[in-house]
């Protein structure tokens, strides 16, 4: 069975320089303290922005499945946070999530992520199949938000590996948020999944140089231009009130 294949973008820009680690911490850094951006804030954008690309990826009318079903697969750590706000806003699209979220943060704000999700009649998994085959009869397409940027701290910890192991069979395909969980920020892919769809936050991360699925976008409008320009991000310009913008595939 092969996975159903992602909607063709309308137009691709050509990838702009990849960010390392460091400057996208940096970056946050700058926007949280210079900017006064709130983290609640940052997550609602992010999360939107990768709820927007999904929508792009795979618009309602291309689903091969009756029902609009995507499951949203959270880690602890902000990118989980992102998989939630990313969750309710598919909701807020007639796209039907369900949430996997074993191991919920204490964090108050992600707290606040997740009672918005039940609150919207969003369904939480109590575990992930084993069997594969049962995700992929179910669902249209998974969204990672397990690891990203917190790969090195979590990858090998439960639940995180048993997920990971899962979402390696799965053959429905997969939209990684940031970066594609096993995958090392800047090396790339060291056995960790292969997503079909990448949504750098920000500006795209080192590691996305070794994408190889069929989309990738950006989620970078709402930066301001003077951050922009520091960190010489060089981000392409984004189609009217787009807040993503598709990029044109590397050359292999």
């Amino acid at each position: 069975m092969c996975r159903p294949c992602a909607s063709p973008a309308p137009s691709h820009r050509p990838c702009p320089p990849s960010a390392f680690k460091a400057e996208a911490e940096a970056i946050e850094k700058e926007l949280l303290e210079d900017y006064r951006f709130g983290r609640q804030q940052l997550i609602e954008i992010w999360g939107h922005a990768c709820a927007m690309a999904v929508t792009k990826a795979f618009p309602l009318p291309s689903l091969p499945r009756k029902q609009p079903t995507v499951l949203v697969v959270c880690g602890p750590a902000q990118n989980g946070a992102i998989g939630l706000v990313c969750a309710r806003h598919l909701r807020i699209f007639d796209y039907e999530p369900t949430i996997f979220y074993p191991k919920r943060s204490p964090d108050p704000l992600y707290r606040d992520f997740t009672t918005q999700c039940e609150k919207m009649d969003i369904p939480f998994l109590s575990y992930l199949p084993t069997e594969v085959q049962l995700i992929n009869d179910a669902y249209n397409a998974v969204v990672d938000a397990v690891l990203g940027a917190e790969a090195e701290a979590t990858e090998g910890r439960e639940p995180c590996a048993a997920i990971l192991a899962t979402l390696k069979l799965i053959r429905i395909p997969i939209v990684s948020l940031d970066v594609p969980s096993g995958w090392d920020v800047e090396a790339g892919s060291s056995g960790g999944i292969s997503p079909d769809v990448l949504v750098s936050l920000a500006a795209p991360k080192q590691c996305a140089r070794r994408f190889l699925g069929r989309q990738h976008f950006v989620a970078g409008r709402f930066l301001p231009y003077d951050v922009q320009k520091k960190f010489e991000l060089n981000l392409p310009e984004y189609p009217g009130t787009e807040c993503v913008v598709a990029l044109r595939a590397p050359q292999q």
